[in-house]
């Protein structure tokens, strides 16, 4: 039997399920088969048919149902809280084109930490080659917290723009006053079109991280890196600077360096009456209560630094202004968010195979009945013929949906979920991604490191040469003297 002409039907393989599940072996459990059928040819498929479904389908989950159990995943999580969010884009194969969703507790997160986002794109899953990013905000332990996920087929710019409109009506309409995102230019339009009010910021942590691929090209790279992050973490005000990089350039020659002339820093502002505490300078304002250091440690965490506090206790100031104590870190504050549990999974709903014994039950009963007659047979026929039409135009129409979301998702929906292609890859995968900026300065360093390779070999084989051609002269002058 030739191997396109074999298959198992739905009731073949859900008695090769059961079977499977009661301890029974495959070799038994096609032998029923057979004798069921009246022996070996008037089945159409062969006992390593059988093998092959426990081994390929039972025992290990089908690459082709992983879209199909996320949505499931999606669906239970929204069953067990009605505020679980989720929005889905599809390709015209029903294939997950992007992905987004986040819990109740991170949406009643979000009315509390929700004011400065960092969003992260830099990991990408094993198998389909999808990109995870996470929208991250700090709670009130200055510790990250979780705002939303996302899985994304593309980093372009409509993609990101789908899933910061997805991300905003999750989170109520309402944008965050700041946003980190890496150096990614097409983050960037997506924000500025989504989030035209958002102050947008690149993280400090990606681009000192930058720092080696960038400047390693340069004779003494580690002493202007240490210089470099001594400069960025150790200035106290926006004059000092600009005078430490404006030295830093100069000093190593890279004035000219396009990536390092981009960055500016944030404004002080004006003193009224200072004090100078521990090198730091401490502004205050006895008429309008206010205190400021340029550490800038309020500003950049939210809590008065150790100098602000000493300057104020200097002017016998009794009380902080109420400014100064943040809704963020107050314990007195009760948030919603800790109220709401964690989503957690549970075990699967009605699958597939639940809904086809069901159906096979209740069908037995029906087809005993219509068996009495040709009557009741053909009764019976007709109904099967309509609603066999009726299920194949619903079918039609759900097949040509490009998008999915909480509101209108249901089992059967995702059931018609596919799996993205597989992208087959070598190796064990990077658990990082890095920006075509920075695959363009490694291919530029490879590139460098050939072509210095290239020279070395060059000189090398000349140098192999000319000994070459001096041995032969010198061998050429003792043969003429021997034979003399």
């Amino acid at each position: 039997m030739l191997k396109q002409h074999r298959e198992l039907s739905m009731s073949i393989r859900r008695t090769i399920e059961n079977n499977e599940e009661a301890g029974i072996r495959p070799s038994k459990t096609y032998q029923s088969f057979v004798a069921a059928a009246g022996g070996h040819r008037e089945l159409n498929f062969i006992e390593k048919d059988v093998r092959n479904y426990i081994t390929r389908e039972v025992r290990n989950v089908s690459e082709q149902e992983d879209a199909k159990e996320f949505g499931k995943y999606l669906l239970r999580m929204k069953e067990k809280n009605p505020n679980f969010f989720f929005e889905l884009q599809l390709e015209e194969d029903q294939s997950i084109k992007l992905a987004f969703w986040a819990d109740a507790r991170s949406r009643a997160a979000f009315e509390y930490f929700g004011d400065v986002i960092s969003f992260d794109t830099t990991y990408n899953t094993n198998r389909y080659n999808l990109v995870c990013g996470s929208f991250v905000g700090v709670n009130h332990h200055d510790q990250s917290t979780l705002l939303g996920c996302s899985l994304m087929k593309n980093e372009e710019i409509e993609s990101f723009k789908w899933l910061f409109q997805s991300w905003l009506r999750c989170m109520g309409g309402n944008a965050p006053k700041g946003f980190l995102t890496d150096q990614c230019a097409s983050m960037k339009r997506a924000l500025e079109a989504c989030m035209p009010t958002t102050v947008h910021r690149w993280c400090i942590w990606h681009i000192m991280k930058k720092i080696p691929s960038k400047l390693n090209g340069y004779k003494g790279h580690a002493d202007i890196e240490q210089e470099m992050s001594q400069v960025v973490w150790n200035s106290q005000s926006k004059d000092s600077f600009d005078r430490n990089w404006n030295d830093f350039l100069l000093n190593f020659g890279l004035g000219d360096n396009k990536w390092l002339s981009g960055y500016s820093v944030y404004e002080v502002g004006e003193q009224v009456s200072s004090s100078i505490f521990n090198k730091f300078v401490v502004t205050y304002d006895s008429v309008a209560a206010e205190v400021k250091c340029h550490c800038l440690l309020f500003e950049s965490r939210g809590i008065l630094c150790r100098h602000a506090l000493s300057v104020l206790s200097f002017e016998q100031v009794s009380q902080v202004s109420p400014r100064y104590i943040l809704e963020r870190w107050s314990k007195k504050v009760k948030r919603r968010h800790t109220h709401i549990k964690s989503s957690h999974d549970e075990p699967l709903m009605e699958p597939r195979s639940k809904r086809f014994d069901q159906l096979v039950f209740r069908s037995q009963n029906i087809c005993e009945f219509a068996s009495e007659s040709e009557e009741l047979t053909a009764i019976l026929h007709r109904a099967y013929d309509n609603v066999m039409a009726e299920m194949e135009a619903l079918k039609a129409k759900r097949k040509g949906t490009s998008s999915l979301s909480h509101e209108d998702a249901n089992l059967e929906s995702v059931n018609e979920l596919q799996s993205p292609p597989r992208i087959r890859t070598r190796g064990r995968p990077k658990n990082r991604l890095g920006s075509k900026l920075e695959k363009q300065i490694a291919n530029a360093t490879k590139k460098k490191k050939t072509k210095v390779l290239s020279e070395v070999k060059v000189m090398f084989f000349k140098f192999v040469a000319i000994e070459f051609i001096f041995l032969v002269n010198s061998l050429g002058n003792v043969c003429m003297l021997y034979f003399r």
